[in-house]
């Protein structure tokens, strides 16, 4: 996992990139500008020396800023930085602008590194020609190795069948998105697909072979066990459309918790990546091991008063214990279900406990409930 980053890095090596340099400077909060020693007089007093030749600073420098603005020629930075890249899961973006600021050209990592979102919006403060050469991007089709991104959804493998999947949207071959779960608006809602990609909300019927490929938004682990045809054609996504009800013992470990949920999952066919926040009750909102592994895991926690907790339908069982020391008859299900706005429980409550005089946890799995795209196309329709 790439360590957090600054945002962004700015190299100026002349009268006019200068000028360049400090607009952009100004206007991009958490910039540091790196400046050669014959302009660093008139640059701003925060500047950064740039040493010349640049390689030495580059080394330093390159994998500690997501996106790196050169206002110096394309050939120079390639030549420059060609011995720095490893990888384009992990190579920061790389701009180039010319001397005179009429082009903004993004150089590498367009896509993972979100090198075209910033060639957009520095082209945009500068008021001149974005040069972006990604083919998906040009066309207007489906980012296939980004996906959903902004909405918090990951790949399950960055490389199987994802370069192929690229290639199928944009020939405008025969392609099929399955979207069991996620939001609907991974695609704008009011444009239709891009030609060439079919939409359903379920594989029932599919034939794999009758596609390209297969994109699958889905928080199932079993599709490779349960159709392992329609698994070699796919790419799946994992969006964030799972909430976990916890219960626990007052004090027990954070490593006991992230056992419990492990197993959890894993039994009934879920996906760890697809988890967006755990809930549970009001008594709980300081329990150490809670707090930790939503830090951990960057999961908001939730929690609810007990008499809200109270009045939700759908549990499966009452616990008397709840009922006892917390006050509501329900925790991990009623707390899962609130908070995901579910009618069911993907999984009831479930017990864990590692040892058998060790702390108790109790584990509830709810689906986020997104409407499909052709439920918000129909209903606006409708409105029309």
């Amino acid at each position: 996992m790439i360590q957090s980053r600054k945002p962004y890095a700015i190299y100026v090596i002349t009268k006019h990139g200068l000028k360049t340099g400090n607009e952009l400077f100004r206007s991009l909060k958490g910039a540091d500008i790196f400046v050669s020693p014959k302009f660093i007089s008139e640059a701003p007093k925060e500047s950064k020396l740039l040493t010349l030749p640049m390689e030495p600073t580059l080394r330093e420098t390159f994998m500690e800023y997501d996106c790196h603005i050169f206002v110096i020629s394309v050939g120079a930075v390639v030549r420059m930085i060609s011995p720095l890249l490893v990888s384009k899961k992990t190579d920061p973006a790389v701009l180039c602008i010319d001397d005179q600021a009429k082009f903004t050209i993004c150089v590498l990592s367009g896509h993972v590194g979100r090198g075209n979102f910033f060639t957009q919006k520095i082209s945009d403060l500068l008021a001149n020609i974005p040069v972006i050469t990604t083919a998906s991007d040009v066309s207007g089709t489906l980012t296939v190795d980004i996906l959903g991104r902004e909405l918090g959804w990951s790949l399950e493998d960055q490389d199987r069948n994802v370069t192929r999947a690229c290639a199928a949207v944009v020939n405008e071959t025969k392609v099929l998105f399955v979207q069991e779960t996620g939001e609907p608006d991974f695609w704008p809602l009011e444009k239709n697909l891009p030609k060439g990609v079919e939409y359903s909300i379920n594989l029932e019927n599919v034939d794999p072979k009758d596609y390209e490929i297969l994109l699958i938004s889905s928080d199932r682990t079993n599709i490779k066990t349960r159709t392992p045809e329609i698994y070699s054609n796919s790419v799946i996504y994992r969006p964030k459309s799972l909430i976990l009800g916890l219960g626990c013992d007052k004090g027990i470990p954070s490593e006991v918790v992230e056992n419990g949920i492990i197993k959890v999952l894993k039994e009934y066919n879920l996906s760890f990546e697809c988890i967006k926040a755990i809930s549970s009750v009001d008594a709980k909102k300081e329990e150490p091991a809670f707090l930790e592994i939503s830090k951990k895991y960057g999961w908001d926690f939730i929690t609810f008063p007990a008499e809200k907790l109270n009045q939700v339908d759908g549990i499966s069982e009452i616990s008397k214990a709840a009922s006892e020391y917390v006050g509501t008859r329900s925790v991990s299900e009623a707390s899962a279900l609130l908070l995901s706005g579910s009618y069911k429980l993907l999984v009831t409550k479930q017990k864990y406990k590692e040892t058998e005089d060790g702390k108790n946890l109790t584990v509830a799995v709810s689906r986020i409930p997104f409407a499909t795209r052709s439920e918000i196309r129909s209903e606006s329709l409708e409105k029309v």
